[in-house]
């Protein structure tokens, strides 16, 4: 009777890709003082959305369609850093964390408006 929303759909893979790259962020601070470690660090969203090979669907112009997620594989870092090889910068992954904060608190708006529409069109307040 119900089915996902791709914009549910959507959100749901921002949250998850967003703990996802925390997850490499915090492996980064982890190694920082590891010789040799390469920083490593996940494809924007974007990146991973036109990766996933989802084709748009347009009810009208300018509506998009469903969102499949891939699983990105962390992509290492190759530029020098210290002198014993590792690339990890600990104020760029606090940077890179302010940021995956930012994408999952936008993912859990978006689930609460959506969610706080349907609750309207079914004529049930909060």
């Amino acid at each position: 009777m119900f089915e996902v929303l791709d914009l549910t759909r959507m959100a749901n893979a921002m949250a998850t890709r967003a703990g996802q790259r925390m997850g490499v962020i915090a492996q980064n601070v982890a190694n920082a003082d590891t010789p040799g470690y390469k920083a490593a660090d996940l494809p924007s969203f974007a990146e991973t959305f036109d990766a996933a090979g989802s084709t748009m669907r347009a009810t009208k112009p300018g509506h998009l369609g469903s969102f499949d997620q891939t699983d990105p594989s962390p992509r290492h870092d190759k530029t020098a850093g210290a002198p014993n090889g590792n690339t990890v910068s600990l104020e760029q992954e606090m940077v890179k964390s302010a940021g995956v904060r930012q994408d999952h608190d936008m993912a859990l708006a978006i689930y609460r408006s959506t969610a706080d529409l349907l609750r309207a069109s079914l004529g049930k307040s909060r």
